[in-house]
Parts: structure tokens; C-alpha cells; sequence
């Protein structure tokens, strides 16, 4: 009887065995596509998402946001975008945000991912509050900035001479014309994306950028002191300096300064000599 089943058992662990190192490699091809999805994206969420971290671990990837949208504007993210699966995103290049005033997509979020809260400012909700990233114009490819004539982006701009200005400058290289360039409000820009899309040139040379890219952070530590809100900072901040004490910061900085001097006096006394010899 055992040597009857012996080939059988024998091909059963074999299967057994098949499958758990299936299943070890599917596991790590997993966990490296999670730890890269983890990665900032430079996808554009919709408008109202919260957070990028937020937003993912609070969107269901349901869909409805995609579905609501009457312009085909989001797309629901698949493995090859560096993001995760499901989640809704849109490429103003190929089709930017359209400001819908009744902001359809935000309103057909189950989970409050997209929130309408983002969207009101002194209980007025109003799409013009949205922050889906910030306009960012490349000056050194531009077509205004090169000096030519070109207002493409203010012109498909639905906050025009409000969240893209024409600034007019001399062209120092002529003497006679102006250049009228480009220039974004970061306080006004939604990151709708379609000054990008209406760029004519190759690469658009102006692109929407996720907020962590196109807005930096100098950071607490520095004092911007005519603010009021960093005075204020600056007020509670502590003036008690610690400070470790080291042979050079236990003389005075007269003391430093007298040592210097005599020591580069002496290098140049030394270097006289030699070169005399």
C-alpha cells in the first residue's frame, strides 16, 4: 500500500512546494510595487482631495468621481502609473479640469476623499478654491519669454488677469519692443491645467505641479520678520541661547580676531623670507 501512494505524495509536495514559492514571488513583486506606489506621485487628483496620504488610505477607488465627470477629464490610475490602483487622477496636458461650478466629481465622493470642505472658503463653496497643484512656467522655453508673441495661457485661462497676469517688460536686446510674459498667482491658481494643455509649444512650458513640488517650505526655523504671523512666532520663540563651550568660544571675539591676525602676519613674514633665500 505505502509503495502505491509514495508517487502520489511525492507529487503532491511537489505541488505544494510549486505553490509556496509561487506565492514568495508574487509577494515580493507586490511588496516592491507597493513600496514604489508609496513614492509621491506627480499626478493631479481631482478637486477637494485630501492630502496625498490621506487621500489614498481614504478613496475606495469606486469610481463614481470618474463616472461623474462630463468631460472625461479623470482617469482611474492602472499599475503602470506610480500610483495606486484605482485611484483617480487626470493629465491637464490631455484634458485639464474644466471647473465645473457644481464641482460634480467632489460631490459624488462616498468617503469625503474629494471633500467639499477644501472647496469653501468664508462658507462660500466655489471651485475657484481648489488647489490641484500650481501653474509653473518654464521661462527658459516660453515663447513670451523668448520675446515672441504668445498669450495661449491667459487666454484659455478661466481665471484670466486673475490667476495668470501679463507682465510688461522692456526687451533690453531690441530696445524697442515689450515682452508681455506670463506670470502665476499662486494665490489664485486651482491647477486646472489649462494653461498646459493650451501651451503650443513641443513640451508645454507651463505645467501644473502637485503642490509638494511647486510650492517649497523654507522651513520653521527661519524668520521672515515682516510677516505678522512670524512676528508673532518670533515673539514666543525662547531667547535662551545654548551654547557648547570650545577654546575658541571661551575667548572674546576681540581675542579671535588679534590671533588671526597674527598668525596670517606670520605666514607672510615666513613666505617673504623664503622667497629672499
Amino acid at each position: 500500500m505505502n509503495k502505491i501512494d509514495t508517487p502520489k505524495r511525492r507529487l503532491f509536495l511537489q505541488k505544494v512546494l510549486y505553490g509556496v514559492g509561487y506565492a514568495s514571488i508574487g509577494t515580493i513583486f507586490w511588496s516592491a510595487y507597493l513600496s514604489k506606489s508609496h513614492a509621491k506621485s506627480l499626478l493631479l487628483r481631482p478637486p477637494g482631495a485630501l492630502l496625498e496620504k490621506d487621500f489614498i488610505t481614504t478613496c475606495i477607488r469606486c469610481g463614481m468621481c470618474v463616472n461623474a465627470c462630463p468631460f472625461d477629464v479623470l482617469q482611474l490610475a492602472t499599475i503602470s502609473k506610480n500610483t495606486p490602483i484605482g485611484t483617480p487622477y487626470f493629465t491637464p496636458r490631455e484634458n485639464a479640469c474644466r471647473l465645473c461650478p457644481d464641482i460634480p466629481c467632489t460631490t459624488a465622493c462616498p468617503t469625503d476623499a474629494l471633500d467639499l470642505k477644501l472647496l469653501t472658503k468664508n462658507n462660500l463653496l466655489s471651485i475657484n478654491n481648489a488647489k490641484m497643484g500650481l501653474a509653473t512656467v518654464n521661462t527658459q522655453s516660453c515663447l513670451a519669454y523668448l520675446g515672441l508673441q504668445c498669450t495661449m495661457c491667459i487666454r484659455a485661462c478661466p481665471l484670466a488677469d486673475v490667476a495668470i497676469v501679463l507682465k510688461n517688460e522692456r526687451n533690453p536686446r531690441t530696445g524697442m519692443h515689450a515682452f508681455l510674459t506670463p506670470v502665476v498667482n499662486p494665490n489664485h491658481c486651482t491647477g486646472c491645467g489649462s494653461c498646459e494643455m493650451a501651451c503650443p509649444t513641443n513640451i508645454a512650458s507651463i505645467k501644473v505641479f502637485p503642490l509638494f513640488i511647486s510650492q517649497s517650505d523654507i522651513g520653521s526655523h527661519y524668520i521672515v520678520g515682516w510677516k505678522k504671523e512670524d512676528e508673532e512666532r518670533l515673539k514666543k520663540s525662547s531667547t535662551d541661547i545654548t551654547m557648547s563651550r570650545t577654546k575658541r568660544n571661551e575667548k572674546s571675539a576681540l581675542d579671535n580676531v588679534t590671533e588671526l591676525s597674527h598668525l596670517i602676519l606670520i605666514d607672510m613674514l615666513s613666505k617673504t623670507t623664503v622667497s629672499r633665500a
